[in-house]
Parts: structure tokens; C-alpha cells; sequence
């Protein structure tokens, strides 16, 4: 049996947050009445012309510039010609020959090691509209018709080179891919409702080949978990018709998620069938240096100089600076968090963003821009166990209990119920003292040699101080009294 290498490259529509279309004035918002944001540009009546959105060609160049890309000085507008029922036009407004971003890269975790993926190119187009197949029931009764408001939406499409090996290499790069275009605010990254879509070109060859199989391209994957699943399956599915002695066609397929499968749409379409020329109803595109550096000065902290200063700065492990940087909301509530709590609590407040905050987000379904505690009440609360205020279970009372909206404040929490850690040596000696003589069968244990026994009667000083014992001091009097 051979050994087969498997190579995969990405095409990512980014869908752009702007307010308008690329090319005119209609509105872009989700959701509404099908047909009701399409103008005359859009459904492509005789005689209109297109009209650029300064702001999409703003955020190409905001994307250039944080993949490190060459921002093209000239670029050129291209007509693509195929016929759909959904794209009123007859062709796609699209970039060809001479794309606004030329090159660039992402590094991306790819387990234990980080890989650099290239990027060949990002250009901007317009989307088509939608088709929509109904049920019977429905108004339309089992027909198909057509909805024309995503028609001229603005997309960056982002290219890849095919340097992804596997699939878990593929989602780290979709993953990387998406957190920068919401990091830098072009997109808000919605897949379900289409602003973040990626189309995967699979191929697989035998080990040591250099030249390329013959590529599948899956169409339109809107979730890291279909885009896993759907070339899991191309590939499983490829090298099976290989090794029988079957033959692999260019093609574009679908992803089936109900049964896991891919299927063949059409065979392949080469950029000589969509007859590329210019669009004569648009000028070249120049973009000017002065405008570049204007869109430059404006970029926030990219999320790979974040990790290095979480490094440098906070003492932060390069795991805990790559979760707390996977999204810049998550960056900006920990250093908040931290800014509350105190620069020598960095990596407390770390444990606890990834820890129990993630873990309460994660019950509840949401996002940590609608964390239930603000990155100060938190930065707070983590002040308190780090002072020796409150106990660390005392604590998570408290964080609880802030959760609930039942105080303003670790503090007044914590005062109004007498939550205080108990640190004073005498208290603490009488609970301990009872705790010992309520339980001489684990001081018998532990005298006998079993460490274990000491842990069970520091739990139950905790017990008796309603988790407010101060632990150490717990374990220094229980060894003291115990010899």
C-alpha cells in the first residue's frame, strides 16, 4: 500500500462589514425581506453603472498590511463570465490578473509546532445573490426562487498556497484566518450567516512526489467542524479510488453534513472558461502609499505582537498568550482584567479567564463581550485572593455570586457576607483542635504513615470555617499539632 501525502489549499470569502455594497448604495443587513436591498445597479438593469466603496478597498488594505502582503499600487477590476440564475448579470465583478494584495502569510499552531502558510493573494469581488429551494408548505409551494439582496455584497477573496498537510492544519489556518479579520474589524466573522465561508481545494499524491495530484475543490464550508469533516472524508475517499485503480477528476463538490459525505456538483472550471477581461465600466484602481500608511497608523496591535508582550510582560507560558490572543475581545477582557487585579497577578487573572470564566461562558452559550462580570469586578475579585483576602473556593462564591448580579463588587460582596479569610493563628487553633478530636481516626492514619490523611482533615477545616480558613496556615497547624 502506498504512503500518501495529502496537500490542501483554501479560497476564504470574507465578507466585508461595510454599510453599503461594493459597487452601490443598497444595504447589506441580514435578515431581511427577500429582494428588498437590491437596487437597479444590483439586479443589473440596462444601462446603470457600478460605482467603488472606498471603505472595502480601505479593508483590503488593512488586511494586506496585517499579513504582511504587497498592497498593489494598480489594480484592475475583471468580468466573470458564467451563467446562474442568481447573478442577474451574466458575470462577477472580480479581480484577475492584477489583484489589490499580492502575497503575504499566516503562522498558524499546528499542534506543538507553528508553520507559516503562504498566501498568494486577496482580491475583492462581488457576491452573487441566493436560490432558494423551498419545501412544500412553504409560499412557494416546492419552487425555486430567487433573493437578490446578498447581489453586489463585498468579499475579500483570500487564496492560500497549498502548504496545508492535513486537515487539523487546515481548520489552525481557517481558525488563524478568522481571528484576524474580526481582530482588525473587516468582518464579523458570522458563518451561519455567511460572512466567513471557505472552499477547500484537496489533492493527494505519493509521498515524495513533487508534482500535484489532481485537485477537488469543496465548495461553500461554514463551519470549522464541516471543513474538518468534509476533507476527511475527500481524502479517506480519494486514496481508496487510487489504491482500486480508479482515476480522480477535476472537480467542485459538495459537503453533505447529514451523512458526512462529499458529492460531485460539476467538473472543474479552469480560469480560461470564465473568459477574465477587464470590466470597461471601471477604471484601474490606484491606490496611493500616503492612503496605505494612513490605514497603517490606524491598525490596532496585530494578535502576533499581542503574544509576544503577553510573553515579555506578563511571564505568560506561549500556550496561555496563544488562547488569551485568539480573539481580540478575549485580549482585551484579560488585560483589562489584569489592569484591575494587578501586573504581579498576570498569570492568576490567566487561569482564571481560560479556567472558570471560559468554563461559565461555555455553559451558557456565550461570547465574552456578553460576559456576565465585567473584566474589572473580575480583575477585583482576583485582587482579593491574591492579598489574602478571600480564600480561592471562597472566591469562586464570590465570582458566582457576581454572576448573579447580587453585588456591584467582589468587595461589598464579600463584607455583606462575611466571607473575610480567617488568618488569625488563635481562631484558626480551636477549629483545628476540634477538627482533630472529631476525627482521631484520620489522625491515626496519618501518623501511621498515610500523607493522604492529612489532605482529608484540611477539608475538613475548611468545612468548619465555611471555606474561609486560610489554607496554608491550615496545613502549617495541623502538621505542628501532629508531630
Amino acid at each position: 500500500m502506498n504512503a500518501w501525502e495529502v496537500v490542501i489549499g483554501i479560497e476564504t470569502h470574507v465578507q466585508l462589514a461595510t454599510r453599503a455594497k461594493i459597487f452601490s448604495a443598497s444595504p447589506i443587513a441580514f435578515g431581511a425581506e427577500a429582494n428588498l436591498q437590491a437596487n437597479a445597479i444590483d439586479i443589473a438593469l440596462p444601462g446603470v453603472l457600478p460605482v467603488l466603496n472606498r471603505t472595502a478597498v480601505e479593508f483590503a488594505i488593512r488586511f494586506g498590511l496585517a499579513a504582511g502582503s504587497e498592497i498593489a499600487t494598480r489594480s484592475v477590476f475583471a468580468r466573470k463570465n458564467y451563467f446562474y440564475p442568481d447573478l442577474p448579470k451574466g458575470y462577477q465583478i472580480s479581480q484577475y490578473e492584477w489583484p489589490v494584495v499580492v502575497g503575504g502569510e499566516l503562522t498558524i499552531q499546528a499542534g506543538q509546532e507553528s508553520k507559516v502558510i503562504r498566501l498568494t493573494r486577496a482580491h475583492l469581488e462581488e457576491d452573487a445573490g441566493k436560490s432558494l429551494h423551498e419545501t412544500a408548505g412553504h409560499s412557494l409551494r416546492g419552487k425555486s426562487g430567487i433573493d437578490l439582496n446578498r447581489a453586489g455584497t463585498p468579499l475579500l477573496e483570500i487564496v492560500s498556497e497549498p502548504d496545508m498537510r492535513s486537515s487539523a492544519e487546515a481548520v489552525a489556518y481557517a481558525r488563524a484566518l478568522h481571528a484576524l479579520v474580526r481582530w482588525i474589524g473587516i468582518c464579523d466573522g458570522n458563518m451561519q450567516e455567511g460572512s466567513f465561508r471557505c472552499d477547500a481545494n484537496v489533492s493527494v499524491r505519493p509521498a515524495g512526489q513533487t508534482a500535484f495530484g489532481t485537485r477537488r475543490e469543496i465548495k461553500n464550508l461554514n463551519s470549522f467542524r464541516f471543513l474538518q469533516q468534509a476533507i476527511d472524508y475527500e481524502v479517506q475517499w480519494r486514496i481508496a479510488t487510487l489504491e482500486d485503480g480508479g482515476h480522480i477528476e477535476q472537480a467542485t463538490v459538495l459537503f453533505d453534513p447529514d451523512n458526512g459525505e462529499t458529492r460531485a456538483m460539476r467538473s472543474k472550471e479552469d480560469a480560461h472558461d470564465y473568459r477574465y477581461f477587464p470590466d470597461p465600466d471601471l477604471l484601474p484602481l490606484f491606490i496611493e502609499r500616503d492612503w496605505v500608511e494612513q490605514v497603517h497608523a490606524a491598525l490596532p496591535e496585530l494578535p502576533a505582537a499581542n503574544r509576544q508582550r503577553l510573553l515579555a510582560e506578563y511571564g505568560l507560558s506561549a500556550h496561555d498568550a496563544a488562547v488569551l490572543t485568539s480573539s481580540l475581545e478575549i485580549a482585551t477582557y484579560y488585560e483589562a482584567t489584569v489592569n484591575a487585579a494587578g501586573k504581579a497577578n498576570a498569570k492568576l487573572c490567566a487561569n482564571w479567564v481560560m479556567g472558570d470564566l471560559a468554563a461559565r461562558l461555555n455553559r451558557e452559550g456565550r461570547e465574552i463581550d456578553a460576559a456576565p462580570l465585567s473584566a474589572s469586578q473580575l480583575g477585583n475579585l482576583l485582587a482579593r485572593i491574591a492579598d489574602g483576602t478571600i480564600s480561592t473556593p471562597v472566591a469562586r462564591q464570590v465570582f458566582d455570586a457576581l454572576c448573579a448580579g447580587d453585588g456591584t463588587s467582589a468587595d461589598e460582596i464579600i463584607a455583606s457576607r462575611g466571607l473575610r479569610q480567617i488568618s488569625d493563628s488563635d481562631a484558626l487553633a480551636k477549629i483545628v483542635d476540634q477538627v482533630l478530636s472529631a476525627n482521631m481516626a484520620m489522625v491515626d492514619e496519618f501518623r501511621a504513615g498515610k500523607e493522604k490523611a492529612l489532605n482529608a482533615l484540611v477539608g475538613q477545616v475548611m468545612k468548619a470555617s465555611k471555606g474561609r480558613a486560610n489554607p496554608q496556615q491550615v496545613n502549617e497547624l495541623l502538621r505542628n499539632k501532629l508531630g
